[in-house]
């Protein structure tokens, strides 16, 4: 995509008021004033149209994929093959993953440069030339061109970090239900011939009839209870600078990660549901990378408030033995509702992302879920 600006106006009126100067008086000096005039816009014209049409831009990543806090290179180059001098080309960089978006001069016919960013924060972005401004040496004529390439996208993992086991809810980890019980009586998975001790509720009698021998019915182990992770995917608290808010959405999306990290390496299933614009629910079976990579993707772009998807979420509590809730905000209805989900039977941790764990304002509000059996963990955003 192009875009032509012609700034004409003073050099076409200088160049046709010494033409009529000359024609009118025959004078060889305004002559030759006019054809130099004439010249330089035509010759402006030729040298962007030239190097506009010969431009070549390359671009590209060291690595496209990168954890929070490493540093990756941009590989860049803005060259033209123009025969007619121009003024310096001027190329505009999109924002990187951790600095605004900026301008560099390239002098002469161009060059190939090297960028080095530091992946401040989790993300996906798209490093590379936006465009380029060519201009010729007088500033008349000026093209705006956007390149087909760009860097590629650059995902930005977030950085995991160690957190407490996870604790079941009494009678619901896996050691104790498996020792209650072997076999899940709801759930036949199939049949089997009769062996000596077998219950005689589980013989079935009309295939065993059909047989005519003795067939039971073998049923499925229980499985162990899972893990639900709520994360807050609404915008996060405002604070006092852009900056501070990335440090809070990365914080938010570490502590989700490290609890399903921390989950790997239990036997008990585990989800994370996403909700937003792109709603998916993670599954700990996906394996870390990906879950990884899903929750780089997260753009807080949830349009409901976080209560009211904790209440959504509501319905699975009899089905899990522990739900962990990542959030960076704290008000009355949400510690209703997740004092419903603990009454409701399984164990609850709130990891509350602040910056201000002395908070007065919500000290109320954690001693009433420590009241009611709620774990509460601080995590302090870190900038790397």
């Amino acid at each position: 995509m192009e875009r032509i600006r012609c700034r004409l106006g003073l050099p076409l009126t200088i160049g046709a008021a010494l033409t009529v100067a000359a024609l009118s008086t025959g004078s060889a000096m305004f002559l030759g004033a006019a054809l130099i005039v004439w010249s330089l816009i035509v010759l402006g014209f030729l040298g962007v149209w030239h190097a506009s049409a010969t431009l070549a831009v390359t671009s590209r990543l060291t690595e496209t994929t990168v954890q929070r806090g490493e540093d990756v290179e941009l590989e860049l180059g803005v060259v033209h093959r123009g025969l007619i001098p121009i003024a310096p080309m001027e190329a505009e960089l999109s924002a990187g993953p951790d600095r605004p978006a900026q301008t560099m001069t390239m002098t002469g016919r161009g060059q190939k440069i090297t960028l080095q960013f530091h992946a401040a924060h989790v993300g996906v972005t798209s490093p590379g030339i936006q465009r380029v401004i060519l201009s010729d040496l007088l500033g008349i004529f000026t093209v705006e061109k956007e390149p087909m390439i760009r860097g590629g996208e650059l995902i930005v993992l977030p950085q995991p970090f160690d957190v407490g086991e996870l604790t079941y809810a009494a009678g619901d980890s896996g050691a104790e239900s498996m020792a209650r019980a072997s076999e899940d009586i709801t759930s036949p998975a199939e049949v089997r011939t009769y062996q000596q001790g077998d219950a005689m509720k589980k013989i079935h009698w009309k295939l065993s009839m059909r047989k005519q021998e003795l067939m039971v019915r073998r049923f499925e182990a229980p499985v162990m209870p899972d893990a639900l992770v709520l994360l807050d995917c609404s915008r996060p608290p405002r604070t006092s600078d852009e900056v501070a808010q990335q440090d809070l959405r990365d914080a938010l999306l570490e502590t989700a990660a490290s609890v399903m990290q921390q989950n790997i390496q239990t036997d008990h299933p585990a989800k994370l549901p996403i909700h937003g614009d792109h709603p998916i629910e993670l599954d700990k079976g996906m394996g870390m990378p990906v879950i990884l990579e899903a929750l780089a993707r997260v753009d807080f772009s949830a349009p409901d408030k976080f209560d009211r998807m904790l209440i959504m979420e509501l319905r699975r509590m009899r089905k899990v033995g522990c739900t962990v809730v990542v959030s960076a905000r704290l008000n009355s209805r949400m510690v209703d509702v997740m004092i419903s989900m603990r009454r409701m039977g399984p164990c609850l941790r709130l990891y509350l992302i602040t910056f201000d764990p002395q908070d007065e304002a919500k000290l109320p509000l954690i001693f009433q879920l420590q009241s009611a059996g709620i774990e509460v963990c601080y995590v302090t955003p870190v900038r790397l």
